[in-house]
């Protein structure tokens, strides 16, 4: 049984989306149990419509504050001790859970899950980490936005977790892993980014060597590095371009009625399009290097959008992410220590195809 901790407090819309994206979730996954945090009368009276909801796996946790959106870190690690976002996270920190997953407010969440759950050892710091549709399937990039400035050590340590996660949720046997730079040349770059490739291409990973913004949607690395600010940008770049894309093209098709009759005629292309590119099926951005599996949810993601939020913790847990993750760093930097406070020990990579399905 795959146990998950859902802030349902947090996100754009909060309640309406999260309680029935967690029922939709629970009835589709009979080997999940769900825990719903946050406040207490208002999930059971949401839960309420819902008749068909497996309550024997589902769990509702009282929580007596809501970190807002517009909350600053400080209020929301100091001043909101009883959050449901904080005791979600405790719930995994306390074994209750084996994920746990939130849509509200980035900086706080990220804060809060360091606080209570802390970093693996030979990780300075946290990153995040989703999939980006590409032409062979799905790129993985990190960070996007946990850290603004990075030094080489840093991105090295972003991309031996950017790794672990390809190689246990994406079944990639050795994920090639490529540095993000203004050129493919080594001598490209700022400092930080050249001394970075040295570190990398020293590792045992398989790195690629820098690579530009177009092979992010080309699919020539399995794994794309950058700091933080980079990544951010580069991410709402693709949702506006989306977006954009999607208006254009309906504005042309309702032009006139010739264009109109054209769209009817590609309505089925333009709807497996639309499947392929749709970034909701890519929400859930995993926050690597922490002693527990974090998921972050897009806060404006609707019912469809969280249910793959809560898919990617689902397979974070089953594909023992955090355990691949931990053996990778521990590999990588020579470090024998023992396991995060309840995880087990890291075991070697399992064989190629016998992990759990892939996202």
């Amino acid at each position: 049984m795959t146990r998950i901790a859902i802030d349902c407090m947090g996100g754009d819309a909060g309640l309406p989306v999260t309680v029935p994206a967690a029922v939709e979730f629970a009835q589709r996954h009979p080997d999940v149990q769900l825990l719903l945090v946050g406040l207490a009368s208002e999930i059971e009276q949401s839960l309420a419509s819902h008749r068909d909801a497996p309550r024997d796996r589902i769990e509702v946790v009282h929580a007596a504050e809501v970190v807002s959106m517009d909350d600053s870190v400080e209020v929301a690690l100091r001043r909101k001790k009883d959050s449901s976002m904080r005791l979600a996270a405790q719930a995994v920190k306390d074994g209750r859970a084996d994920a746990c997953v939130s849509a509200g407010n980035t900086g706080a969440w990220m804060a809060i899950s360091r606080y209570v759950l802390k970093t693996l050892d030979g990780i300075d710091r946290p990153a995040i980490a989703t999939s980006i549709p590409s032409q062979t399937g799905a790129t993985t990039m990190l960070d996007l936005g946990a850290n603004v400035d990075c030094t080489a050590e840093h991105l090295l340590q972003f991309a031996i977790m950017g790794s672990a996660l390809a190689q246990a949720v994406d079944q990639r046997e050795r994920p090639s892993v490529g540095l993000l730079n203004i050129g493919e040349e080594v001598i490209k770059g700022n400092d930080v980014v050249k001394q970075a490739a040295e570190l990398l291409r020293a590792s045992q990973l398989n790195f690629h060597g820098n690579v530009e913004g177009d092979d992010i949607f080309k699919g020539t690395v399995d794994v794309v590095v950058c700091d933080g600010f980079v990544g951010n940008v580069v991410l709402k770049s693709i949702e506006g371009l989306a977006r954009m894309l999607g208006s254009m093209i309906r504005e042309e098709f309702k032009r006139n009625p010739y264009t109109l009759l054209a769209g009817a005629v590609a309505t089925p292309v333009l709807n497996r399009f639309r499947q392929r590119v749709d970034n909701r099926r890519y929400n859930g951005a995993a926050l690597l290097g922490l002693r527990g599996v974090v998921i972050k949810s897009h806060g404006s993601a609707d019912v469809y959008a969280y249910g793959f939020a809560l898919q990617r913790a689902r397979e974070a847990v089953i594909s023992r992410l955090l355990e691949r993750t931990a053996h990778g760093v521990a590999q990588m930097t020579g470090l024998s220590a023992p396991a995060p406070d309840g995880v087990r020990a890291p075991e070697p990579p399992l064989a190629e195809g016998s992990t759990g399905s892939s996202l």
